[in-house]
Order: structure tokens, then C-alpha cells, then sequence
């Protein structure tokens, strides 16, 4: 039987894993700090309590709103998700396995791929921020730079010079002079890159596959017969006894720096 020690990677505990949705209400720190600074003002020994409870009900109905955005964004869910539906169309099964699977297993590929820059977030932000130790500034600083460094480590320069062109600044001399606005779409440009470069790996040998199945069916004469009928089969029982669910799963976790 196997224990959770002598796994290679490190499960998120429940409470680093609620921090993922928390970063999704990064963005509006400022606003909610500005916000909960004018209440104070106005109250400042009746409400205090009930304005932070409140503030805190306002930023998790926000994360609600914005968590699909986040996770397709700054999050390793884009190349996962990208690539399991290049291997479904590669494979020719355009349905199989349903979106709902795959999402759901490209969502617990996330977890474990993030769940370093989870931790470092929970412990140096959230918990904090929750605990009243630290205002919305200093969490939002705090929370933002895990994030970051995930994302510069799999962001090629290219990119990074190409919003930087695009978006019209100013030449930055490091990484801190780089925006989020203009860290995020290279990132994500990034991410595209790899997921196809990654797919087009996947897509040769079924291709291969498909080449031989239409070029013996043309030599038997059987021109009438489509080669799907003949290549998926084929392909369902290669892609299994290659284990090829391990394979591609360990290849993705294993392509983040």
C-alpha cells in the first residue's frame, strides 16, 4: 500500500488550497482597503468588527466571480487543460473523455503543479490577512509575489519583450519594472506555446497510425471503408498498454520549472 510520505510531490493542505481562490480578490485590495478605510472613519469604535466581516463577505463573492478567469490565466491550468483536449482529438474521440473529466483532472494537475506557490501564499498572505496581522497593501504584495515568480520561470523573453512592445512602456531594466498587465499575457502566451509544442509530440504517433491503417486499407482494395473505423481501435489499445495516461501525466507536471 502506498503512503502519503513516499509520494513525489506534496499534497496542498485544505487550507492552502482555499488560498487559490483567495488570489482570484488580489485585484480589488485597494479598492476594498479604500472602502473599509472610509468606514472606519466614519465609525470608529462601533463597526470596525462588523465592516471587516463584511469587507471579508464582499472579497469572497468577488474570488466567486472572477476564480474561472484566474484559474485560465496565472495558474498551470491553461497548458493542462490544452493539452488533454489535443490528445482527445488526436486520439479521434471528440467526446471522449467527457469536458467534466477532463476539467476536473486538469484542475487536480493545477493543485499539485501550484501547490508550492499555494503554501507560500497561504502562509506569508492569507493567513495573515485573515489573522488581522497585516492590511490589504502589504497582503497584496505579499500574496502577488509567489505568484510571479511561477510565472516569470515559465515565461520566455520573447513574450515578455513582445507586451512590453505592444503595450508601449517604457524598456524595464528588471523584472520588478514588468507589470502584472504585461507579466500575464506573456505568461500566458508562454503557456499556448508550450501546450502545442507538447501536443504536436502527442499527435505524431497516431498519426502514424492513421498513415498506416489508409495505406494497407488502399492496398486491400477496401477504399469504401473509412480508416477511423479501423485506426481508433488501434489506437485506444496502443495508448493503453503504453500506459500512456502516466506518461503524459507525469510529462506535463514535470514540464514546470
Amino acid at each position: 500500500m502506498i503512503s502519503l510520505e513516499s509520494l513525489p510531490f506534496k499534497l496542498a493542505r485544505p487550507s492552502a488550497w482555499r488560498c487559490l481562490a483567495w488570489l482570484g480578490a488580489v485585484c480589488t485590495l485597494f479598492v476594498a482597503g479604500a472602502v473599509h478605510a472610509q468606514s472606519k472613519g466614519s465609525f470608529p469604535t462601533v463597526a470596525s468588527a462588523e465592516t471587516s466581516q463584511a469587507l471579508r463577505i464582499v472579497l469572497g463573492l468577488t474570488v466567486l466571480a472572477v476564480l474561472p478567469a484566474l484559474l485560465v490565466c496565472v495558474t498551470a491550468f491553461l497548458r493542462i487543460i490544452i493539452v488533454l483536449s489535443m490528445l482527445r482529438h488526436a486520439i479521434g474521440m471528440n467526446e471522449t473523455p467527457p469536458n467534466t473529466v477532463l476539467i476536473g483532472l486538469a484542475l487536480f494537475l493545477t493543485m499539485f503543479t501550484m501547490s508550492p506557490v499555494i503554501e507560500r501564499v497561504n502562509k506569508e498572505a492569507f493567513q495573515p490577512f485573515m489573522a488581522g496581522t497585516i492590511g490589504f497593501e502589504a497582503g497584496y504584495t505579499k500574496g502577488v509575489a509567489p505568484l510571479r515568480e511561477f510565472m516569470v520561470r515559465q515565461t520566455r523573453e520573447q513574450d515578455l519583450a513582445l507586451m512590453v512592445e505592444l503595450s508601449k512602456a517604457k524598456p524595464p531594466q528588471s523584472m520588478e519594472d514588468i507589470s502584472n498587465v504585461q507579466l500575464i499575457p506573456a505568461f500566458m502566451l508562454s503557456e499556448l506555446r508550450a501546450a502545442f509544442q507538447i501536443g504536436f509530440v502527442v499527435f505524431l504517433p497516431f498519426l502514424l497510425i492513421d498513415l498506416i491503417v489508409s495505406s494497407v486499407l488502399m492496398t486491400l482494395g477496401m477504399m469504401m471503408m473509412p480508416p477511423t473505423t479501423i485506426a481508433l481501435p488501434i489506437k485506444i489499445l496502443m495508448f493503453i498498454l503504453i500506459d500512456g495516461w502516466s506518461l503524459l501525466l507525469k510529462a506535463l507536471v514535470g514540464s514546470f520549472r
